[in-house]
């Protein structure tokens, strides 16, 4: 007899072990064509393992988070049996599943985006034949020899263990694979490819370049047109498109991966900042600046040169080794050890807007997401231990607030100790729990992220949620005991003794650059007027008005009004749609009419026009809602 336990604590009994499939029958036939999988003992499996022992089991639907991944991974394997069969020379390395669906990399001819109708139709054929899609375990030695004619194959079997390995068969078809798939190909019932792009196998420049296809998957045609019409919309938010139309910011061959900023691209930037310096003068920060390049001797003190050389840029100079910074903190180490500090001092909250530099391959720099070149807002907290839960929960408010500015939500994750790190097991210990309480007493929920913190301390990651719903990681809150130590850090305690400071790294921007790439697209390239490159723009209808509309300009920018004038010979139709066109706020018609009354007549983004406003009333609204840092595009509403 097995006793099959359910999360509502309802219970079944079956005479023989019965598989997960039998288990979902038991409870009706509709039910068990929606399921999936099942999960036992914080793991997944197919629904033909049969469970031999008594087992508290989740039943994974194609309603639960888990089904989509499971079913992008078998539509992998759907899309490899297909260009197997379409292409008989490709040979299959790995198809793993990512955000938003797929990919499988193959050693194959070149293959473009032309040559996916072809691929999707041999993918139809498979699932509409509901090939079965059977497990097995086989030793490593049956593994080697049945894959003894695909090299990528046995390289992966090689590195395995020895023991068991577990293959799934569909058809014809058979992959290397730890599963678990659906049951069978048919419940496959929208699908698309997506796009194909080179890659080396395992990421080595120096071995095989592949071709990775990419596509999605969904259990409904009505959620992938919803997905492809996200797509639609997100294509159309494109910061690098949108920082092209806006004159924002550009990138040359003679920096790769380094942004360079126009003026108006500095408009925003310096809107940023400005708003950033602002809220970190009313948390107690003081700013400071470090060098962008140090010797190798300070690296290696901070542990970066045995952590982290591989993404460090480096030079000689004067035959020592120097290293570009790739982050801030051990500069901001040398700044605290210049004087002797009394547990009075603390906290010391030390900001820095650093230029660092890392190294990433060419085949990741994407615009200002992934950049060689960027600024980090840095600071670094030096405090007592009695200080932890009070600064952290101060540092999780002002992300908070900063974050709300932009209509932006969050949510927090917390990351532990990963394999490669740096300290003691109770250095780790009081660190991570120092977290955990000061998230406790916060009160927002947050995940947990076994192993993923930096190889310095455990971190706290807040993710932001854009416009269109999706998430990027920010915010990051770092508890480091191990940097004090190498770097010899000490205060005077209430007991005249030297007593080692506790430290927190911070970003809450991140990455200057990323967060401004974000915030184009969550706005798409319709900024807040506090934000706007350019706030207003002076239309005058004739050339008799320009030298009026510049005596305006230079009054508004006297206010720190980012302000522009358009004196083409174009009608004022013309003028008007290419303000809108580049998304200025507020656009000002300059006429005689306006010149002789000394009002203003202005148009919005949202179509409103207000005629007959006078220049007070009109400097007024404006500084109060740029004051406010108001995201309301409706400035002049009745």
């Amino acid at each position: 007899m097995i006793h099959i336990t359910f999360p509502d604590g309802n219970k079944k009994d079956f005479q023989k072990p019965p598989t997960g499939f039998d288990i979902a029958k038991s409870i009706s036939e509709d039910f068990a064509r929606n399921c999936v999988a099942f999960e036992a003992e914080e793991s997944l499996f197919d629904l033909s393992t049969k469970i031999e022992k008594n087992a508290s089991i989740r039943l994974i639907t194609t309603k639960d988070p888990e089904a989509l991944e499971i079913l992008r991974h078998s539509t992998a394997h759907v899309m490899a049996q297909a260009i197997e069969k379409v292409y008989p020379n490709a040979r299959l390395t790995i198809g793993p599943v990512v955000e938003d669906g797929f990919f499988y990399d193959v050693d194959m001819d070149p293959v473009s985006e032309d040559d996916f109708p072809k691929i999707e139709e041999e993918m139809r054929k498979i699932i509409k034949a509901k090939l079965p899609v059977a497990r097995r375990e086989i030793s490593k030695k049956e593994a080697l020899d049945f894959y003894k004619d695909q090299p990528f194959k046995l390289e992966m079997i090689s590195d395995l263990e020895d023991g068991t390995i577990s293959i799934y068969e569909q058809g014809d078809f058979t992959d290397l694979c730890r599963g678990p798939h659906i049951p069978h190909t048919g419940m496959i019932k929208a699908f698309k490819l997506m796009k194909v792009s080179g890659a080396y196998w395992r990421a080595d420049q120096e071995k095989a370049q592949l071709q990775r296809i990419y596509g999605t998957a969904f259990f409904s045609k009505k959620d992938l047109k919803k997905h492809l019409n996200f797509l639609e919309e997100a294509k159309k938010r494109n910061h690098r498109k949108i920082g092209t139309a806006l004159d924002l910011f550009s990138f040359h061959d003679e920096a790769p991966g380094m942004p360079f900023f126009h003026a108006k691209g500095m408009n925003l930037w310096n809107s940023l900042l400005d708003y950033w310096r602002e809220e970190h003068r009313f948390a107690g920060y003081t700013e400071t600046k470090t060098p962008i390049a140090l010797n190798r001797d300070l690296w290696e003190r901070s542990g970066h040169w045995d952590n982290y050389r591989e993404n460090m840029y480096t030079t000689s100079v004067d035959e020592v080794e120097y290293a570009i910074k790739p982050m801030n903190c051990p500069g901001g180490m040398l700044l605290f050890g210049m004087k002797p500090h009394s547990y009075r001092d603390l906290p010391v909250r030390a900001a820095e807007i650093g230029l660092v530099h890392r190294h990433e391959l060419s085949g990741v720099l994407n615009g200002l997401f992934r950049v060689r070149a960027f600024h980090q807002d840095d600071a670094h907290i030096f405090m007592t231990p009695d200080q932890i839960q009070d600064e952290i929960l101060g540092v999780l408010k002002l992300v908070d607030r900063i974050y709300s500015t932009f209509g932006l939500g969050s949510h927090l994750e917390l990351s532990t100790r990963p394999k490669k790190s740096i300290g003691t097991d109770e250095q780790w210990e009081l660190a991570t729990r120092g977290l955990k309480s000061a998230l406790d007493v916060y009160g927002k929920e947050y995940k947990i992220n076994e192993g993923d913190g930096a190889f310095y301390g455990p971190k706290i990651d807040a993710h932001i949620k854009d416009a269109l719903g999706r998430t990027w990681q920010c915010g990051t809150v770092q508890l480091d005991m191990a940097l004090p130590e190498r770097f010899d850090l000490s205060y005077i305690n209430k007991e005249n003794k030297k007593q080692r400071p506790l430290m927190i790294h911070r970003v809450i921007y991140g990455s200057i650059e990323r967060f401004l790439g974000i915030l184009i697209e969550h706005f798409a390239g319709k900024f807040p007027l506090w934000m706007a490159p350019a706030q207003l723009i002076l239309l005058p209808i004739n050339d008799d008005l320009i030298p009026y509309a510049r005596e305006l300009k230079l009054d508004f920018e006297r206010q720190g009004l980012r302000t522009e004038i358009d004196s083409r010979a174009e009608s004022l139709n013309r003028k008007i749609r290419d303000a809108q066109i580049v998304q200025i706020p507020l656009i000002l018609t300059v006429g005689m009419k306006e010149k002789e009354s000394g009002n203003l007549s202005v148009r919005t983004l949202d179509g409103n026009v207000k005629h007959g406003i006078s220049n007070d009333t009109f400097l007024d609204t404006v500084l109060s809602h740029i004051g406010k840092r108001s995201l309301e595009m409706d400035i002049f509403k009745d």
